[in-house]
Parts: structure tokens; sequence; C-alpha cells
């Protein structure tokens, strides 16, 4: 499913306006990029949660080549659905 889709569903369900729903929307995903942009923990209750975590520097190897180097320590996005959305 695109955003497209999901514009048209909540637009058939709800009876508002396609255009108003695109904002909305539009507006609510500019939020939560500003708040990962922030590194700041995004809780949407019934659904789940968007965190951040570290990862430790770790040897890899590139496939091709063979060739070994670190991979250094990095941040990044996490989701956990809540448990309503993994019991279904």
């Amino acid at each position: 499913m695109i955003k497209k889709d999901i514009i048209e569903k909540i637009s058939d369900t709800t009876g508002l306006n396609k255009t108003m729903v695109k904002s909305v929307i539009d507006e609510f995903l500019n939020i939560m990029k500003e708040c990962l942009e922030n590194k700041e923990r995004v809780e949407l209750r019934n659904f789940g949660v968007f965190y951040f975590k570290k990862t430790k520097a770790k040897k890899v190897r590139n496939p091709k080549t063979g060739e070994e180097f670190i991979l250094p320590e990095r941040t990044k996005i996490v989701f956990k659905p809540s448990r309503i959305i993994k019991k279904e």
C-alpha cells in the first residue's frame, strides 16, 4: 500500500476531502521526520514506538572482494510494535 492508497482509504472511511486528508498526512509525516532528525523517541499508543539504538563497532567482510574492515559504531532507528499489533 502506498501513500495515495492510504489517503483514498481514509477519505472513503471518514468522508473527508482527499486534499484535507493529504495535508494532514503530510504534516504528520513532517512532524515524525523532525522528531527522528532530532533523535527523539516517538510513541504511538496501540501501534508502536520508534526509537534509536546504538550498534557496536564490528568486523565485517565485503562479499565481493573478501576484504575485511571495521564497521564503526552507529545509531539506527528501530520500530517496536505494540502488543495489540503483535497479537494481530
